[in-house]
């Protein structure tokens, strides 16, 4: 015992500081405000953290989910088995009545088993049946670190079974309470080996095993183990499409050029990952052939931050650059540029690392600091600023669909929502269907509407995206202050980009609208019987509905376009197989609606190709963007038996007169 004391405490003074070393470089990064709402953090902790909610999500979840619960339940044994290590003749059967002892061994016992079994099945899945996500440019499923952390577990397990197995044909523990290692006594006495001998093999390879693991934890991908609960503490409570805002001011600098422009939260993300690659294999960019890798962009964080420490605690310049050519800690300008902002990487991550607003943060550096971005945005950032749409066409156009219908204008106190059309809405051709037919479907059920016409401007969403975050704050000032002058206070929307712009950026500026979708409007109107359907609907025959990132991940509005194609088919819709929270992007969002895709495969017909597979009549939609996407694709696929629809089309039809 003299012996492991001085080793504990020099095991216990690495563990330490390791772990001071790494978080006090957290505090590099910006503050940010995340110790508001506690309850419910709290209630979010215990869901994502204990309760492991998206790591279940996945069927060898439940694996993890043993080896998390069973390193919480075994922390109690681990104490105790220190404790004798340090105080001659310790026992917990010493401290704890019987009716405490015997299941609190009886649980050790079982919980070891099942880490036991876990521990065999993840050796199994990197050996046997490794999936391709868990394989990156610098992350190795197979690597020896992965190998280390599992046989570690392993031999705590069989150490304990060998060493309470000594101690049951010894006769200090009892055997009825320990079935598991009652089999290991059973071993033991049938070898005729000296028991005190196996005992103490048993107890030093513990020991070693466990002075090891504490050493090494920090040192480690496995660092999660001690930050993964306070990240699903901090994680943000908001849309996770809202950006932090800018402050323009002469001299300041803005996006994030270098790792300490992170917030430290960002800091705390990059030792949380746990490498697991659920977000690299929901990934759009990366599962159609792009550089971007969500898993590797948070690594290249952590590697960035590590080699840059030394310099940056000396005030210096960092010596490796966050954003540059290919190389670990290193992402590069193509990689950036390729995300969609689905969300799929931060809905897919079981501990709430936040990927989408680092990527926007380094667009923003480029963009207004360096003038760096895809030539083809800068036709898209001198229209919105000119003339507040994508295209540069003169405001005046865009009431021209309202040509052949009577629409009044917006009236503080006698008009109940303002319709905010959007500018695809507005300008599109295709798109301007949807539009009248949206107009028609109000009228019908006697809601009270009206639009801004020619006052319109764009909401912004592609800008702040993009990164240019200068112009969308001034195109953003600008729509709040009309729309306090005109009194708005309740928005329809049929574009899932200008409802999440207006409904959760927009509150950054002062003001809280509220919006809602024209699916969920519909959905509400033929509830309650203020919208009356003529027929249902038959001749679009089979249709498939496709969740459009920003109205599911980014709204969690998933059932009301369901439930409306329901009421007017009287059939639900057929499923994509990634649907609702797994749904795969079109590959509009992120501004990338106005880029040219140069690598791997587009985005669009990787979603097509998966929709054809069902063989629909119709792909049902809710966003402009997603129409655009699927009606390319479908052309690019010589599919045109196949038809897209936006939700308020097929209303429509069921307005229509019966033959």
């Amino acid at each position: 015992m003299t012996i492991f004391t001085p080793l504990f405490l020099i095991a216990l003074g690495i563990f330490i500081w390791q772990c001071g070393k790494k978080l006090s470089l957290i505090r590099l990064g910006r503050p940010e405000n995340r110790f508001d709402n506690p309850a419910l953090r709290l209630w979010e902790m215990l869901l994502y953290a204990f309760g492991q909610k998206r790591v279940v999500a996945r069927p060898f979840g439940l694996n993890h989910f043993v080896i998390f619960w069973a390193f919480i339940v075994l922390l109690a044994a681990n104490g105790a088995f220190i404790l004798e290590g340090l105080i001659p003749g310790f026992r917990l059967a010493n401290v704890l009545p019987p009716s405490l002892y015997h299941p609190l061994v009886f649980a050790f016992d079982i919980v070891s088993f099942l880490a036991l079994g876990a521990i065999v099945l993840s050796f199994a899945r990197r050996l046997l049946f490794k999936p391709p996500y868990l394989d990156s440019a610098y992350v190795n499923a197979r690597s020896f670190e992965a190998f280390l952390i599992l046989s570690f577990i392993a031999l705590l397990m069989l150490a304990s079974f060998g060493l309470n197995g000594v101690k049951i044909s010894l006769g200090i523990e009892p055997a009825d309470f320990m079935p598991v290692s009652t089999v290991a006594a059973a071993l033991l006495e049938k070898s005729g080996s000296d028991l005190e001998t196996w005992g103490a093999f048993f107890w030093w390879l513990h020991a070693g095993v466990l002075l090891a693991f504490i050493c090494f934890l920090p040192m480690s991908k496995h660092m999660h183990i001690l930050t993964a609960i306070p990240n699903c503490f901090f994680q943000n409570l908001g849309s996770i499409s809202t950006q932090p805002r800018e402050e323009f001011a002469a001299g300041n600098s803005y996006g994030v050029e270098k790792v300490t422009d992170f917030t430290w939260k960002d800091l705390l993300d990059s030792f949380t990952c746990t490498e697991c690659g659920r977000c690299q294999d929901a990934c759009p960019a990366n599962a159609t052939g792009k550089s971007l890798n969500p898993r590797q962009v948070v690594h290249s964080l952590k590697v960035n931050l590590l080699a840059n420490a030394p310099a940056l605690k000396a005030g210096e310049p960092p010596r490796v650059p966050l954003i540059g050519a290919e190389g670990e800690g290193t992402n590069t300008e193509e990689t950036i540029w390729a995300c969609t902002t689905c969300g799929a990487c931060l809905q897919a991550c079981p501990v709430m690392i936040e990927h989408l607003p680092k990527l926007v943060g380094m667009r923003r550096h480029l963009v207004e600091m360096e003038s760096k971005f895809p030539e083809e945005l800068l036709n898209l950032f001198e229209n919105m600023e000119q003339r507040s749409n994508p295209w540069g066409i003169a405001p005046g156009e865009r009431t021209k669909w309202t040509a052949q219908m009577d629409v009044k204008p917006f009236e503080a106190g006698k008009t109940e929502y303002l319709l905010y059309v959007g500018c695809a809405g507005s300008f599109d051709s295709r798109s301007k269907q949807v539009t009248v037919n949206l107009a028609a479907i109000l009228d019908a059920a006697g809601v009270s509407w009206g639009i801004l016409g020619k006052d319109e401007k764009c909401c912004g969403d592609s800008l702040r995206r993009l990164g240019n975050e200068y112009i969308f704050d001034r195109m953003a000032k600008e729509n709040v202050a009309l729309f306090r002058e005109r009194g708005v206070t309740k928005v329809i929307t049929m574009c899932p980009h200008c409802f999440t712009t207006l409904r959760n950026d927009y509150r950054q500026y002062g003001i809280e609208l509220e919006v809602i979708h024209h699916s969920e409007l519909i959905k509400e109107l033929l509830a309650t019987g203020r919208l009356k359907l003529n027929r249902q609907v038959g001749e679009l025959g089979k249709i498939i509905f496709h969740d459009s990132c920003y109205l599911g991940r980014h709204n969690d509005v998933y059932d009301a376009p369901r439930q409306v194609v329901a009421t007017v088919t009287g059939a639900a819709p057929a499923e994509f197989d990634r649907a609702r929270e797994g749904s795969f992007c079109c590959g509009a969002g992120g501004g990338r609606m106005w880029m040219e895709e140069l690598t791997g495969i587009r985005i669009n017909l990787n979603r097509v190709t998966e929709a054809l597979e069902k063989r629909p009549d119709t792909i049902c939609v809710a966003c402009p963007y997603c129409m655009t996407m699927f009606e390319d694709g479908l052309k690019d696929k010589q599919a045109g038996q196949t038809r897209v629809r936006d939700i308020a089309e097929v209303v429509a039809e069921g307005m229509r007169p019966q033959a």
